[in-house]
């Protein structure tokens, strides 16, 4: 069986690298496309993500490996506020900043007081929603990458980047399965390798991105911006740090699940060295921050769960921040290529939010677990990634079914419902 290591067991040096360059990797593409879509910098997410994951290991006493890239809950309020107008911006930063003060005093007060009132607001049922929801938002855009919108095999470059995002794929999978020793922990970044060196045969590299490889520079300050305070911005985009309280809980309770350590007692300090994260990235104009799902999926193949690998990546980020030549290098692996290795990090994060309901033994007898867990899943899925907009606010698929799964918990608590769903169960368990 594969060995599994915890967050407090090391690796050497020559292991180390590697395995944190794998972790660059599966976070790259949506920590560079979130800014995009938001209008930020890449360059300067990159930087504060490496920034951020050094601040949450020291908040959370390196107890809990997680790597801290850019989130996508905030794209929809943080274009609300800026219209796509880049003069705009610094009134985001200071929305994105009273989100990371609310989300503070939700860790301080669980750190006080315990989690039980999360846990009372966000069960197993909740948790483990959310994180199939994100898991299955990311779908469409992994298959985005290989394939065209109408999915069809049209021209003999389709069948090119299938073919591409094919052997990523089998790669990473074989690597992961079948062979032994090291190169098992890094079937990710030897998927990249291979795909890679495909495209790069085929031509799928276009000359555009040899040439900005060429002529970026091997050393660059990010650029940075500073917020401006807007009332209106923070009551737009603060809200949105109840979707960071969720989607934290899950990916805690996932990651503990997998290395069968019970991660509960560090949730408040886990919400706070998130907080700090972000307002940290906000005061510099990088994007807001939260534990990524993608890296977990690594953790999950590798069962590498050491936070000394996660100290190497947030390193590297902060040299690929200040090091435009090796961005120029990440951001030129072909879209196939990153969709061949999604597939996998996706569908397990997928997998992750079941793992979360066996886990915590959740009773699908329960007529109130089957709708939280339908409605949320199949609403969110259906809304994807682009969501829908309401007076020129954009609200994204994985945002509302969070909303909404925490909002269908708290209401169907009421009026009996629950104990009447227990006993009714009950009635239907065959006995033994």
């Amino acid at each position: 069986m594969q060995k599994l290591y915890y967050p407090e067991d090391k690796l050497p040096l020559a292991r180390l690298i590697p395995m944190g360059m794998q972790h660059v990797v599966a976070m790259f593409g949506a920590t560079v496309l979130a800014p995009i879509l938001m209008g930020f910098n890449p360059q300067t997410a990159i930087f504060f993500s490496g920034i951020g994951t050094l601040i949450f290991i020291a908040v959370t006493r390196a107890k809990v490996p997680s790597y801290l890239g850019s989130s996508f809950a905030f794209i929809g309020p943080v274009l609300a506020v800026t219209g796509g107008l880049a003069e705009n911006i610094p009134l985001a930063l200071s929305g994105i900043a009273g989100a990371a003060v609310l989300y503070a005093l939700a860790g301080a007060a669980t750190v006080r007081w315990g989690s039980a009132w999360i846990d009372r607001l966000m069960p197993p049922i909740v948790t483990g929603a959310v994180v199939a929801i994100i898991g299955l938002n990311l779908s469409s855009s992994a298959v985005a990458n290989f394939l065209n919108e109408d999915f069809r095999l049209a021209t003999r470059d389709d069948a090119t980047r299938l073919l591409v995002a094919g052997v990523t794929f089998v790669t990473a999978s074989a690597v992961s399965i079948y062979l032994k020793g090291f190169i098992r922990l890094l079937p990710i970044l030897t998927g990249v390798l291979a795909g890679y060196a495909l495209s790069f045969a085929l031509g799928l590299i276009d000359l555009a991105s040899l040439e900005a490889i060429r002529n970026a520079a091997w050393l660059g300050l990010p650029p940075f911006t500073a917020p401006a305070f807007s009332w209106q911005a923070i009551l737009v985009i603060a809200p949105v740090f109840v979707v960071l309280v969720a989607e934290n809980k899950g990916h805690i309770e996932a990651i503990g699940g997998y290395m069968k350590r019970d991660l509960n007692p560090h949730l408040g300090r886990a919400y706070l060295g998130d907080a700090a994260a972000t307002f940290v990235s906000a005061l510099g104009g990088g994007t807001p921050q939260t534990t990524y799902a993608e890296n977990m999926g690594v953790m999950a193949i590798t069962r590498v769960f050491s936070v000394y690998n996660f100290i190497a990546a947030a390193c590297i980020a902060l040299l690929l921040g200040l090091c435009p030549k090796f961005g120029a290098v990440i951001q030129s692996i072909p879209a196939p290529v990153l969709g061949g290795v999604t597939v996998i990090l996706y569908g397990l994060i997928a997998v992750m939010g079941i793992k979360i309901w066996l886990d915590a033994k959740v009773d699908f007898c329960s007529h109130k677990n089957l709708i939280i867990a339908g409605s949320s899943i199949i609403i969110a899925t259906g809304l994807g990634v682009k969501g829908f907009t309401v007076n020129g606010l954009n609200i994204a698929g994985i945002a509302f079914g969070t909303v909404l799964a925490v909002a269908l918990n708290f209401i169907l608590s009421f009026g009996g419902a629950e104990e009447q769903d227990k006993a009714e169960c009950a009635c239907e368990t065959p006995v033994k």
